[in-house]
């Protein structure tokens, strides 16, 4: 056994060997290290501007409301593989909505609560339309971003947010 940490989430994944994608996060393979060479982009000395904290907030905020709009759906699925889904739709997004806290220093994130469709189909499409937005919002993040550990995490959670694209284009 072995114990392996993404750079992303800083979480530690113990197995006999790295997972293809971060368990807790969903970050790629590529930013998970084995343990003692792992450096997590929240604990590197670099300090964030002022933009970059604006556009850290910006995550915060559509990550708390993802976990929001999860949760009702997971709520209102109607097969227990839907449900189960969304629950871990849910439980990635405020993986994200935790790592933006320690970058930013504040306390842990407070979930709200937010609408969503009786109506299947109307929240999967819905679900395409939000990772889409973040998938596009961080890819230019990242670009855009002049601090290193910035654009890694961007570029860690855009690549995150087209895999969920992807998962529930299977749905529709």
């Amino acid at each position: 056994m072995k114990v392996y940490i993404c750079e992303i989430c800083g979480d530690a994944y113990v197995g006999t060997e790295k997972p293809h994608d971060c368990p807790f996060c969903g970050a790629k393979a590529n930013f998970i290290k084995d343990g003692a060479e792992a450096s997590p982009v929240f604990l590197r000395e670099e300090a964030l501007s002022g933009e970059t904290k604006k556009r850290m907030q910006e995550t915060y905020d559509l990550e708390v409301k993802a976990v929001a709009t999860y949760n009702c759906m997971a709520g209102r699925a109607k097969s227990y593989e839907t449900k189960a889904m969304y629950k871990r739709l849910a439980k990635v997004e405020m993986e994200h909505a935790t790592i933006v806290t320690k970058f930013l220093g504040i306390d842990r994130p407070v979930i709200g609560e937010e609408s969503c469709s009786d109506d299947e189909k109307e929240n999967f499409e819905k679900t395409v339309e939000l990772e889409d937005h973040a998938a596009k919002l961080y890819a230019g993040f990242a670009k855009d971003s002049t601090e290193q550990r910035a654009k890694i995490f961007f570029t860690a959670l855009a690549q995150v947010e087209a895999g969920h694209i992807e998962l529930i284009k299977n749905y529709l």
